[in-house]
């Protein structure tokens, strides 16, 4: 019981995972930021050029 509770506190694969995973949040996170401000860009020309054809 001991060895296995000793390779348990030894073992490092799952921060691995778990650092690949915020990583991973991290980038989806300033995706969405600029899709958000990208779209709301687009929405101000395409308004613009609705406008514009009236």
């Amino acid at each position: 019981m001991r060895n296995l509770v000793t390779r348990f506190a030894m073992d490092q694969s799952g921060a691995a995972a778990i650092e690949y995973s915020l990583i991973a949040a991290g980038i989806s996170v300033a995706i969405i930021t600029v899709m958000q401000a990208l779209g709301s860009k687009l929405n101000a020309t395409f308004n613009g050029i609705h406008a514009a054809l009236k």
